[in-house]
């Protein structure tokens, strides 16, 4: 019941009255990443979904968007910003997610959705990830976060999925707000690409 209907119900009331409440707080910003960063303020990206079929993900923007001399994007690390840190590490970048959980394509409490280069090195246990709604917070997430290895982190998600239940949501919720306030696991691309590890791995 929780799974197919109530938690659905609980996505929607709680992202509108986030969306809402927060709208002031947004349109900051929104603003301060146009006098910082520029346009745009969005950052939109496919990614795989429930049943693996693809949506765009909504995040603000982090990074400022510069090129080599053969037109390909720099590296995270020289792109990123001071104030796209701050949004990171205090997880404001993922608040537009919430409209994602409003249009049905998210749920607050789910495995996060990673990007679709990823699909062929997971497992066969480990692409159960996709049978559920992906998340804006997860089991992995209170779990280590950033530091969590990958095989942690994808087992974390299945064990989601098998024991998904409105109590341990709620867990999930509570911890991730603890673990925001107090900044643990927070940092710029801590593992390793997942294809480049397991490549690595088979070889």
């Amino acid at each position: 019941m929780y799974r197919k209907y109530i938690k659905r119900i609980l996505d929607l009331t709680l992202s509108t009255i986030l969306l809402i409440i927060l709208s002031p707080f947004l349109i900051i910003i929104s603003i301060l990443i146009i006098l910082l960063m520029g346009w745009p303020v969005i950052f939109v990206q496919e990614r795989p979904g429930l049943n693996e079929k693809a949506f765009k993900i909504y995040k603000f923007r982090s990074m400022l968007q510069k090129y080599d001399s053969k037109g390909n994007l720099l590296p995270d690390k020289q792109r990123v910003t001071k104030f796209g840190t701050l949004l990171r590490n205090t997880s404001i970048d993922e608040i537009p997610e919430l409209i994602n959980v409003i249009k049905g394509q998210m749920s607050i409490v789910g495995p996060r959705p990673l990007i679709f280069r990823y699909l062929p090195y997971y497992s066969e246990r480990e692409r159960k990830r996709h049978n559920v709604l992906p998340g804006i917070t997860g089991l992995a997430q209170i779990n280590g976060r950033n530091y969590a290895d990958w095989d942690k982190r994808l087992e974390l998600d299945v064990q989601y999925v098998e024991n998904m239940t409105f109590w341990l949501d709620l867990r999930i919720i509570f911890k991730t707000l603890l673990a925001v306030i107090k900044q643990e696991g927070t940092g710029l691309h801590v593992l390793p690409d997942l294809d480049a590890q397991r490549t690595g791995i088979n070889q």
